[in-house]
């Protein structure tokens, strides 16, 4: 076996292309003539990616993923996987025949229907996410990244038809993940236009909310005494205080405490550290972690979308709705939930003393 013929295997194999279909294998292009006077430039990965994916790959892609009665023909999984991208490269080889579809349309509604899904879903769980942490949960949930890591786990990556585009003025570079994402949002589009609402949730609940993500280390505070000192009393309780519950080694090299924040009878939180001052820190952020990360139990999780009738039809057709209890809405922002990050310069307040002064009648 030649060079040619084992770079073309190489690329085949890569890109799920199989050669029993093929018409003829090694292609002509890539054949050099002993009499042609004209250099030979054949490219096997261009070759390859224009190939389309056999119909068993793409028949074994729907049943494994569990959507056969959606994606009940090749061209449909075939679409599903071509992203916009593909135009360009197939026109340049192929220049007098039709564009193949592409999922460009699909992919815009199902990217428009996970940011529904997970924004609801995420709002009715933590109705006291700031928002700016709501909007990192989501595109934690079903970001472009974690779309490209959903369809690498569905077997995606050989079906995938693209072409890499560099960077120009009115677009960023497309990467492979990129691409890669535009399945399971079109994937999502394809559930609720074939089958209902309802449907294209479950697929979304199914794949991606399902997943667990540390919602903890999206939330920073840069002086948390002082946002738990404003939010308690934003809540109407007693201002909290802090109380020394155990500690260790006092006189070591490696001494340890363990501060708990109070605010009358009721705990608030607890922490530890190696001085008092790093213990009351992390008391502080853990009263508000408590309070910004409660969850709704799942039996008491409703969101709006599930109102929509179940049957199969789009949402505008008539059907009988489901009862739908809306949540209370939580106190879902914090002054302090900036890290320093942001660029935001926010305003001078006044410090804890002179509100303290300010209460007693004193001038500051």
């Amino acid at each position: 076996m030649g060079h040619v013929s084992k770079r073309l295997y190489s690329s085949a194999s890569k890109l799920a292309v199989s050669t029993s279909q093929l018409k003829q294998f090694p292609p002509k292009e890539a054949i050099l003539r002993p009499d042609s006077s004209k250099p030979n430039f054949f490219d096997p990965e261009s070759w390859a990616t224009l190939q389309p994916p056999p119909t068993s790959a793409l028949t074994a892609f729907a049943h494994r993923i569990g959507l056969a009665n959606v994606l009940s023909s090749a061209d449909v999984v075939r679409r599903a996987c071509t992203h916009k991208s593909f135009v360009n490269l197939h026109a340049k080889y192929y220049p007098s025949s039709p564009a193949p579809p592409t999922n460009a349309n699909l992919a815009m509604v199902g990217n428009a229907l996970m940011g529904l899904f997970a924004s609801e879903h995420l709002h009715a769980a933590y109705p006291h996410l700031p928002t700016r942490v709501l909007k990192a949960a989501v595109s934690a949930h079903v970001g472009p990244l974690t779309c490209a890591s959903v369809a690498q786990e569905m077997g995606a990556v050989p079906l995938l038809r693209w072409h890499r585009q560099p960077t120009t003025p009115m677009s960023p570079a497309l990467l492979h993940s990129d691409a890669l994402a535009s399945i399971p949002r079109a994937i999502a589009a394809l559930v609720y236009q074939e089958i209902s609402l309802h449907s294209a949730r479950k697929f979304v609940q199914s794949f991606f909310l399902s997943r667990q993500v540390d919602l903890r280390s999206m939330i920073k505070f840069r002086d948390p005494k002082r946002a738990l000192i404003e939010t308690v009393e934003k809540f109407g309780h007693e201002r909290p205080k802090s109380r020394l519950l155990k500690e260790t080694g006092r006189y070591s090299n490696s001494p340890v405490f363990v501060v708990g924040i109070f605010s009358g009878q009721d705990k608030l939180g607890e922490g530890f550290g190696s001085s008092l001052k790093m213990a009351e820190y992390r008391a502080a952020e853990d009263s508000l972690h408590r309070l910004y990360l409660t969850r709704t139990p799942d039996h008491l999780l409703q969101v709006p979308s599930s109102t929509f009738p179940s049957k199969q039809g789009g949402i505008y057709k008539p059907g009988s709705e489901a009862p739908y209890t809306p949540g209370v809405l939580g106190e879902a922002e914090i002054l302090y939930a900036s890290s320093g990050r942001s660029n935001i310069v926010a305003p001078k307040r006044p410090t804890l003393e002179e509100v303290e002064a300010r209460r007693e009648g004193l001038d500051v």
